[in-house]
């Protein structure tokens, strides 16, 4: 997590605390050490952000401290709860629950006159699309592209036929009716796309392709086109 994030998250959690929170409830919610949450505290104090802390209590934040508001057209917020709702029919449980923390945030910090769209369900998107697959998990896979790490796939195809691959991930498309994870397939020494789907199982190897990513979007792409 970024410290620009984690910030946020410290402020966030304050803010809707009902009781002083602890150094170690803080850093155990964000999954970084109470060293880290320690300093993240005296930088925002620094900021004169209102927290204040007792030795053995917690830390609680001054009532009615709020954050500048988010400036966004009212064309950019619609946008954004389109796209939010669009995210909600991927089928990756990870994302889901990422647009619902965006769509919390942005509330919060949204002038009121702007939250309508948000607030008023004027906006809707159809929540047909995807199923959650059941056999991998996408938030891995785009850890995995993230940090350049191969994956063990166990994959069955459109005939059934069972094989077991090692794929260099370089990127997930999104389709409507299903998500595929694309990839330079070491079985078939070519890029292949595996619908998530008909994975049978997938985990991540301790082997890496660092350095090669970026090189094999470009050759992907270059082939879409």
């Amino acid at each position: 997590m970024r410290r620009t994030t984690r910030l946020f998250e410290i402020i966030q959690l304050l803010r809707v605390a009902r009781r002083p929170l602890t150094a170690e409830t803080i850093a155990t919610q964000l999954e970084v050490t109470k060293r880290t949450v320690y300093r993240d505290i005296a930088s925002l104090q620094a900021l004169s952000v209102p927290i204040h802390g007792e030795a053995g209590i917690g830390y609680v934040m001054r009532a009615g401290y709020d954050l500048p508001p988010l400036m966004l057209s009212i064309d950019e917020v619609e946008a954004l709860v389109v796209a939010l709702g669009l995210v909600e029919r991927t089928g990756d449980r990870g994302l889901k629950a990422a647009a619902a923390s965006i769509r919390a945030k942005v509330t919060t910090v949204l002038p009121v006159a702007a939250r309508q769209p948000i607030q008023g369900r004027s906006l809707y998107v159809s929540n047909w699309g995807s199923s959650e697959p059941t056999a991998v998990d996408l938030a891995e896979v785009r850890r995995a592209i993230r940090e350049e790490r191969k994956l063990a796939l166990f994959y069955g195809d459109a005939q059934g036929q069972e094989t077991n691959r090692i794929i260099r991930p370089i990127a997930v498309v999104y389709y409507v009716e299903v998500v595929s994870i694309v990839g330079w397939c070491e079985l078939r020494g070519d890029f292949r796309s595996f619908r998530a789907d008909r994975i049978r199982a997938c985990k991540p190897t301790e082997e890496r392709f660092a350095g090669e990513g970026a090189r094999l979007r470009d050759l992907w792409q270059a082939r879409q086109e």
